[in-house]
């Protein structure tokens, strides 16, 4: 998984030339990738032909050999972007409109810095997110209207600063609850004083958010945690699962079925194994990332999609069928190394590269051994380990990324002279005006420069909230703060029959029902992604249900 991940750049655009015209454009991929890069328009053009670099297959040489010496010619597009409008600073999504700095999604309109949207609609610093509209700064808000500050929300309409909460409306600072209207802080009251309430807060104030969001935080901690994030899943394993059955070791996956040791799926997926990112009709794929979108059949592939079948060994192809090693075609079959062969040559071809791969496998620069059935060798990904989404999720320093022989890519530090403190900023989204629009401010935390831009103010002025004091970057490493990593430890329920374990390094709960193993030790196991030692109460799917409903 961490090496397919390794291919994953999902939160970075970086300026650069264009190989073609030598203009600056904005790509994927930094400037320090020795590729030709071209802007998405020349890529997807007939002005040159991918097929020109073909090359005869050598028996004398490693299949990777070969094949890394086509990849580091044949052009590459700058992003991998479809059916944008008025997007041009998103990556890695498709049918976006009106979006600024949103990557890994589809289908968003008026929205800005959500990582992993599907279906939003005017939404902003969002992390996993489906179906929502009128959201902000939250994680996990699926088939929700207005939830702000809040992490794992589903089917749930005016939620702030909540965890936990399905089916709920008009709920503030709550946790754990199941179709609940008017609760603040797990209390119930009745509209009109919820109505004043809400009235008596003023949530413009930056200083109110902060109280509130650590008083919320305060009431989670207070409160037992599922051992997974499931719903409506049969005969599954992982974390994050939904509308699935028959997955094993499986992470953020929606509507997939007969799956195993995948990550980051879409509906609808199938069939699969090892398989990372995207999904969307997907069916009977192996070992590749970033592929789909009606594809099926494809083994040790990356960015390869749409409408493709029976491909090995391909990068950046496009709608093709009974491709091996090959590098940005498009609409073409039976090819080799970019090389065109009959239907007869490219099967009797393509067996004995296989047989050849497992007698003359390729070494990479630390001694592992590839052969026929291994993904590209990780010193192939034009990423640094710290640009992709593996530091987000199993972070390392770079002298031990290099220790690993993982590329590192050390950060320019770039000077701007900034003209307000975040410390400066109006503690009221009132008292801001849109001169704030020419202001570069110095991140709260990682002292850089950001800005607030259009979209961005109208939100926050139409909602009433505040501006914010960190950057995107620094944003979004607080929502993942909340983020389970994509890995499973056996673990007990820390039900203690009246109460849960109180041993000092765990919260102090007492449960609200009596549960069905009585006053002693909840006797199920399972496997989560929480991992030891962590604070949190965790519990069983009963003990949990028993707590909730």
């Amino acid at each position: 998984m961490i090496r397919r991940m390794i291919w994953r750049n999902e939160r970075f655009l970086f300026k650069r030339k264009d190989s073609l015209k030598n203009n600056d454009i904005f790509s994927g991929f930094p400037e320090t990738v020795k590729a030709t890069i071209y802007h998405l328009e020349d890529w997807w053009s007939d002005n040159w032909d991918p097929m020109s670099y073909g090359k005869d297959y050598d028996f004398s040489r490693p299949f990777f050999d070969q094949f890394k010496e086509l990849l580091y010619s044949v052009p590459w597009p700058a992003k991998s972007v479809m059916n944008m409008v008025n997007s041009e600073y998103c990556e890695q999504a498709g049918n976006l409109k009106n979006c600024y700095l949103c990557f890994g999604g589809d289908s968003m309109e008026n929205s800005a810095y959500v990582n992993r949207g599907w279906n939003a609609k005017d939404a902003f610093d969002l992390y996993e997110t489906r179906h929502t509209e009128l959201s902000y700064d939250s994680y996990m808000a699926d088939e929700a209207y207005q939830v702000f500050y809040s992490v794992n929300i589903e089917e749930c309409t005016d939620i702030w600063f909540s965890r936990n909460m399905v089916g709920c409306t008009n709920c503030f600072g709550c946790v754990n609850l199941r179709n609940k209207s008017y609760h603040i802080f797990n209390q119930p009251y009745s509209k009109e004083e919820y109505k004043n309430f809400m009235d008596g807060l003023n949530l413009g104030s930056y200083q109110t958010v902060v109280e509130m969001k650590k008083k919320a935080h305060e009431l989670w901690k207070k409160n037992p945690m599922r051992f997974t994030l499931a719903i409506q899943v049969q005969n599954s394993t992982g974390e994050h699962i939904e509308r699935s059955k028959n997955l094993k070791y499986c992470y953020s996956i929606h509507e997939g079925q007969n799956l195993a040791y995948c990550q980051f799926l879409e509906p609808a997926i199938s069939d699969s194994y090892d398989y990372s990112d995207w999904g969307m009709g997907a069916s009977e794929m192996y070992e590749s990332q970033t592929c789909g979108y009606e594809t099926s059949r494809l083994k040790f592939c990356y960015e390869s999609w749409p409408s493709s079948q029976n491909l090995e060994y391909t990068v950046f192809t496009r709608s093709s069928s009974d491709l091996f090693g090959c590098v940005s075609l498009k609409k073409k079959q039976y090819c080799i190394l970019n090389k065109q062969y009959t239907k007869e040559e490219y099967f009797a071809l393509r067996e004995k590269i296989i047989a050849q791969m497992s007698e003359m496998p390729f070494t990479d620069k630390q001694g592992r051994v590839f052969k026929y059935g291994e993904f590209f060798p990780t010193e192939f990904s034009p990423f640094a380990y710290n640009d992709t989404i593996a530091q987000d999720f199993f972070p390392l320093t770079k002298k031990e990324a290099l220790a690993k022989g993982f590329a590192w890519r050390d950060v320019e530090a770039k000077e701007y002279q900034t003209t307000k403190t975040a410390a400066e900023l109006p503690d009221d989204i009132k008292n801001v005006d849109e001169g704030i629009l020419k202001e570069l401010i110095q991140c709260d935390s990682c002292k850089k420069a950001y800005r607030v831009i259009q979209a961005e103010l109208d939100f926050l002025k139409r909602i009433n909230i505040p501006l914010p004091r960190l950057c995107p970057s620094c944003r979004y490493m607080e929502r993942f703060k909340f983020v389970n990593p994509p890995k499973l430890w056996l673990a007990k329920c820390m039900c203690k029959g009246k109460q849960g374990m109180n041993d000092g390094s765990h919260i102090a709960y007492d449960n609200a029902v009596p549960h069905f193993h009585g006053e002693g030790q909840c006797p199920n196991e399972f496997e989560t992604s929480y991992k030891p030692g962590r604070p949190e109460l965790i519990y069983c799917e009963t003990c949990y249900q028993q707590e909730t409903i």
